[in-house]
C-alpha cells in the first residue's frame, strides 16, 4: 500500500492502464476532494456536482484503458478539464436549473448558503496570502462581483492554491490569458473595493 502511495500520478495511470486496479483508487483518493470542491464551486447544486464527480471519473476511467490519455500536463489538471467539459456540456444541452449567483441552492431551488462563506470550499489561510488586512466577509462579498470567469480564476489560484500552468490547462487558455484573467480580477477587486472605501492589500 505505501509503494503506491509514493508514486507519482503517471506511475499510477500507468499501472491502472496495465490492468491493475488499486492503482487508480489511490489516484481517486489523490484527488477527489480538490476536484469535488471545483465542480460544486461551478454547478452550485450538490446533485448535479454528485452526478459530474461520477461522469469525470468514469470518463477518466474510459480514456485511461482506452490509452487515451497523453501525459501532456499534470493528472489533477486533466480530471479539472473534464470535468470542467461536463459542466459546460449541461449548461449548453440539458437546459438545467444551475444557478449563476454566488448562492448555493438546493435540488428543490431553496437557497442554502453562500458560496464564499463555505469553509469547506477555501483553504484556511486564503485572506492571508490573498487581502492581508481586509475582513473575510468583505472579501467574499466583493468577489460575487466579478464576471464569472474571473470569480473562476481566484478560486482556483488563491482557494485552490493552482499554478498558473495548471489553470491555463483547465480553462484551455495560454498561461498569458490565465494570468490576465487574474490580474484583471485582482484590478475589479481593487476598484470595488475603493468604491466602497476598503482597503485591499494587493
Amino acid at each position: 500500500m505505501e509503494k503506491y502511495n509514493a508514486m507519482t500520478d503517471e506511475q499510477l495511470v500507468r499501472m491502472y492502464e496495465e490492468g491493475i486496479d488499486h492503482a487508480f483508487d489511490i489516484l481517486l483518493e489523490r484527488h477527489k476532494n480538490q476536484l469535488f470542491t471545483y465542480i460544486l464551486f461551478l454547478t452550485r447544486s450538490q446533485s448535479v456536482a454528485d452526478d459530474v464527480f461520477q461522469d469525470t471519473f468514469v470518463r477518466a476511467i474510459m480514456a485511461i484503458r482506452n490509452h487515451r490519455y497523453h501525459d501532456t500536463g499534470s493528472f489533477a489538471s486533466w480530471l479539472l478539464r473534464i470535468a470542467r467539459n461536463l459542466v459546460l456540456d449541461r449548461l449548453r444541452n440539458a437546459h438545467n436549473n444551475l444557478t449563476t449567483s454566488h448562492e448555493l441552492v438546493d435540488d428543490q431551488g431553496e437557497v442554502r448558503g453562500d458560496l464564499f462563506n463555505n469553509a469547506a470550499l477555501c483553504e484556511p489561510n486564503i485572506e492571508h496570502r490573498m487581502l492581508v488586512e481586509q475582513s473575510e466577509e468583505d472579501v467574499r462579498m466583493l468577489i460575487t462581483h466579478l464576471p464569472p470567469n474571473q470569480q473562476e480564476v481566484i478560486y482556483m489560484r488563491y482557494y485552490q492554491d493552482m499554478p498558473f500552468k495548471e489553470i491555463a490547462e483547465v480553462l484551455g487558455v495560454s498561461i498569458n490569458t490565465a494570468l490576465g484573467r487574474v490580474r484583471y480580477a485582482i484590478l475589479n477587486l481593487r476598484r470595488l473595493a475603493a468604491k466602497r472605501d476598503l482597503y485591499m492589500a494587493v
